[in-house]
């Protein structure tokens, strides 16, 4: 089958295309036959920037990159029908949830905190249920991959670090939708937020597509000092900025992870013109850094 033609279905019947189509939920349930571990598992992730000819940043980031979405000239139609037909109807049913209301709350609530750290005890008590509860709710949107964690990294940490891991959900737009974030723009908060969550996505499907399956850690200390992206055993580092032109306070993460780790690599991925190096930090407009990671340039 011809990759559009599985983006096709994906985008038409949710990204739950594992082998049979169906979500690990729902084939375990079912007590299909998984030929005693001889069957293989691939996933098929949403569409990537050296997939789309003449790829749009902006498109991307205020449609999300479900094939269909992308192309859409009304993606909001679109991606209220997905959340009303699959992340509501189908999800409540093979999980068997049995308050379809208060499940809807909860992937607005958890929406506000896709690019954050999770708190299970914030979110249930703007919700009105238990911390289990909202730690099962998010293991029911893991199952199908519809949410994704991202762990801290903590490898012998000379400063104390955060353990909590941050949460985002599979694709930009969906997010921008339960978000109601309007549309984006450059130069705004919003374009820095959507921005990070694009450069994550293509950061993940290439761990996968490459089939290296490195881990994808984020930093942060007690005393806020962070950086986006630890890619590997921190072989690479990685701040993400939505800013023209990068200057020494935007290095202040890298700088202090550089204090700590031997990293072999140290990036800063903004919307400046032209790559440089700074304090052996390189600067890199996103184009270049996406080129560079998908000819295995990076790591």
């Amino acid at each position: 089958m011809l990759l559009n033609e599985i983006h096709w279905l994906i985008s038409n019947y949710g990204v739950r295309f594992i082998l049979s189509g169906s979500s690990p939920r729902k084939i375990l349930r079912s007590d299909a036959n998984l030929l005693g571990g001889q069957a293989l598992r691939y996933e098929l992730y949403l569409l990537i920037s050296v997939e789309i000819p003449e790829f749009d940043l902006l498109r991307a980031l205020n449609h999300g990159l479900l094939p269909r979405y992308y192309d859409s000239t009304t993606p909001g139609k679109l991606i209220s029908a997905y959340i009303g037909s699959y992340l509501r109807d189908e999800i409540v049913a093979e999980a068997r949830i049995r308050n379809v209301g208060l499940f809807s709350r909860f992937l607005e609530v958890a929406a506000l905190t896709n690019g954050e750290m999770v708190n299970y005890t914030n979110i249930a008590t703007d919700c009105g249920v238990s911390a289990g509860t909202v730690k099962d709710y998010f293991q029911i949107l893991e199952d199908p991959l519809i949410d994704r964690y991202l762990p801290s990294f903590q490898k012998r940490p000379k400063r104390r670090v955060i353990t909590a891991p941050k949460f985002y959900l599979f694709d930009v737009g969906i997010a921008n939708y339960l978000l109601h974030r309007g549309k984006i723009v450059p130069g705004s908060e919003l374009f820095g937020k959507a921005f990070e969550h694009f450069i994550y996505q293509e950061i993940y499907a290439h761990s996968r597509y490459s089939a290296k399956e490195y881990p994808i850690y984020f930093w942060r200390t007690a005393s806020q000092l962070e950086i986006d992206f630890v890619l590997g055993d921190h072989e690479v580092a990685i701040e993400v900025k939505a800013t023209e032109q990068a200057n020494h306070r935007h290095l202040k993460g890298l700088k202090a992870f550089a204090e700590e780790y031997q990293a072999k690599k140290m990036i800063l991925i903004s919307n400046d013109p032209m790559p440089r190096l700074v304090e052996n930090i390189l600067i890199l407009p996103w184009k270049v850094f996406l080129e560079r990671l998908w000819a295995e340039e990076i790591l």
